[in-house]
């Protein structure tokens, strides 16, 4: 049985390597600025999970997972997103409200239950970020790598999922009328800033590079 801040460092782990293509390692400076600790402490956890056989690591350099620790790290990703799912589907929490809640519901041990909440949603291959959801047997899609900032002028695009999942992100977007499957026409950019013009659902707005950066489109 590992702890909740064990299992914590696996997703975050997994969630750094998922978002480098081609990459299956990460630094420990990284991976304490992803979890908002001092590496110091993140290098403790760190012996503690190579101990277990779940990381391969050596001081100062690249930490990867094991088999075995990538198969536990997809099993807390793939109760986060599915909980996500629950909570915003079936009671009604806005996307920006169903992390934080999902943090706490992905520790629950009980493969049945994850398994029955998986056949309850339907089997849904997304939570309501966009982010790909792992099935039963640990497989998981590839991320999305295109985001907005990436478009060329004259481009219509649809929104797939968000890079940054924060609460104050999310809820921005929402205020735009945004959301997952949005048809999005880039009408120009600022070479200043990078900037750029676009139109929502037949309205005009202009969005910040940070925002473009953070949304990934088809």
């Amino acid at each position: 049985m590992l702890s909740f801040t064990e299992e914590n460092y696996l997703k975050a782990l997994l969630l750094l390597t998922l978002e480098v293509q081609h990459k299956n390692e990460a630094g420990t400076n990284q991976l304490a600025q992803y979890l908002g600790v001092k590496p110091a402490t993140a290098t403790d956890m760190l012996r503690k999970l190579k101990e277990k056989k779940l990381i391969s690591y050596e001081k100062y350099g690249k930490i990867s997972l094991s088999d075995e620790g990538r198969r536990k790290a997809v099993e807390v990703l793939r109760k986060h997103r599915l909980w996500e799912t629950f909570l915003y589907e079936k009671l009604d929490f806005t996307w920006d409200e169903v992390h934080e809640v999902a943090e706490q519901l992905e520790h629950i041990q009980s493969a049945k239950l994850v398994d029955k909440l998986d056949k309850f949603l339907g089997f849904p291959e997304y939570d309501p970020h966009g982010d790909a959801i792992p099935d039963a047997q640990g497989n998981l899609k590839p991320s999305y790598k295109k985001t907005l900032s990436e478009v060329q002028e004259g481009t219509q695009c649809r929104m797939v999922a968000v890079k940054d999942n924060s609460a104050a992100f999310l809820q921005y977007v929402s205020q735009l009328h945004l959301g997952i499957d949005s048809e999005i026409k880039v009408l120009g950019r600022q070479a200043y800033d990078g900037s750029m013009e676009i139109v929502i659902n037949d309205t005009r707005t202009t969005v910040s590079q940070k925002f473009a950066e953070n949304i990934f489109i088809v």
